[in-house]
């Protein structure tokens, strides 16, 4: 079984419900992914990091990028993009100010570290979407892209994190047939068989006052359970 959280944000309390939750499962937690936003505006992050980093159970987790995590090394000129413009014109230069003093060095040197997404048997775990950690995948975006994003890495299942919200969407399987007319006037046609895929919002931890919510999936027979919880 695995435990798939996300958008934490600095919030320590509702990280310490969530996992005392998951301790108390019947079934055992053998591995804890978390999907990105472990920081957030929030003086809590060295000590949720420091949690995270040497936890007080044997469950391993592991943990991705996410926005928050990428404005961080944006803004520590660690990143590919030079200027935190998107979290500037989002917040403001106040709360840019801010997440520089909440996250220490030592912290973003760990963020660094992080991977940009996970894929274990037939699905990908990660905050965003294949393109980038910034792009919000739920049910109501178009299943074309849905599509594309899931067959960038050849999986079946998708889990983000990104909408902060619990959902379970399903594509059926069926068939893409494409063509071609070349400048001779020829007509080069294909035919693609696609599998059932799923995308997974995992909810979100500390987003949402008093309330968290996170996933239970177990990948030996596809099983997925919504958690949610109050604190």
């Amino acid at each position: 079984m695995w435990a798939i959280l996300s958008g934490i944000e600095g919030n320590l309390q509702a990280y310490h419900a969530v996992i005392d939750d998951i301790l108390r499962q019947k079934i055992s937690v053998e591995e804890i992914y978390i999907l990105g936003d472990i920081i957030g505006l929030s003086q809590e992050n060295e000590a949720l990091v420091k949690e995270i980093r040497h936890p007080r159970h044997s469950i391993p987790i592991r943990g991705c990028r996410g926005w928050w995590e990428e404005q961080c090394l944006i803004l520590h000129s660690l990143h590919s993009t030079a200027d935190p413009v998107e979290l500037i014109d989002r917040f403001g230069v106040d709360v840019t100010k801010k997440l520089w003093d909440c996250v220490s060095r030592e912290t973003v040197e760990w963020l660094r570290d992080l991977d940009f997404g996970f894929v274990e048997f037939d699905c990908l775990l990660i905050h965003g979407s294949t393109v980038n950690v910034s792009e919000v995948l739920t049910p109501d975006t178009s299943p074309w892209i849905i599509l594309d994003r899931i067959n960038r890495v050849n999986v079946n299942y998708l889990f983000c994190g990104r909408s902060n919200q619990l959902f379970d969407y399903e594509l059926q399987s069926g068939s893409i047939e494409s063509s071609i007319t070349t400048l001779d006037k020829k007509s080069i046609s294909e035919v693609k068989e696609v599998k059932k895929k799923r995308l997974i919002g995992v909810g979100n931890i500390g987003k949402t006052a008093n309330i968290a919510s996170y996933t239970l999936y177990n990948p030996y027979n596809n099983q997925l359970k919504f958690k949610e919880i109050s604190y």
